[in-house]
């Protein structure tokens, strides 16, 4: 009688590769967030997707405040079409970034969600800014 794990076999490597690397085109993490600041290599925009007000509490240094409902075609011409986008909200219980990225993809510009948002960040012990840089 096979375990829990192995009952459902595991999906060929093949399959199993390309469906890592549709996640990995959607999704980035905390830690290479930061690694790319820390290495001054930021080739992405880095928008926190929840409002104002929890923004000038603390957010992800280097980070723009831009809530999802805010992203317009006029706001985000602001950038070049080939921006990448990197997107975050509170954590794993707010949707925010989902539809922070769900509303850059339908303008046509790429991005990525940063999985784990604030709770993330906090979890791998990595500091916050708590100065306003808002855009409006």
């Amino acid at each position: 009688m096979p375990s829990a794990v192995s009952e459902i076999p595991a999906a060929e490597p093949d399959l199993a590769a390309a469906h890592y690397a549709a996640k990995l085109a959607l999704e980035t993490d905390c830690s290479d967030v930061r690694a790319a600041f820390a290495a001054g290599k930021v080739d992405f925009v880095l928008l926190d997707a929840r409002s104002p007000a929890l923004f000038a509490q603390s957010h992800v240094p280097g980070a723009i405040n831009l809530p999802h409902g805010k992203m317009t075609a006029h706001r985000m011409s602001e950038w070049a079409r080939n921006t990448l986008f990197v997107v975050y909200c509170a954590g794993p219980h707010c949707n925010g970034a989902d539809k922070a990225a769900f509303r850059l993809a339908k303008l046509g510009l790429r991005a990525k969600l940063m999985i784990g948002g604030m709770t993330g960040w906090a979890d791998e012990g990595f500091a916050f800014e708590t100065e306003t840089i808002a855009a409006e």
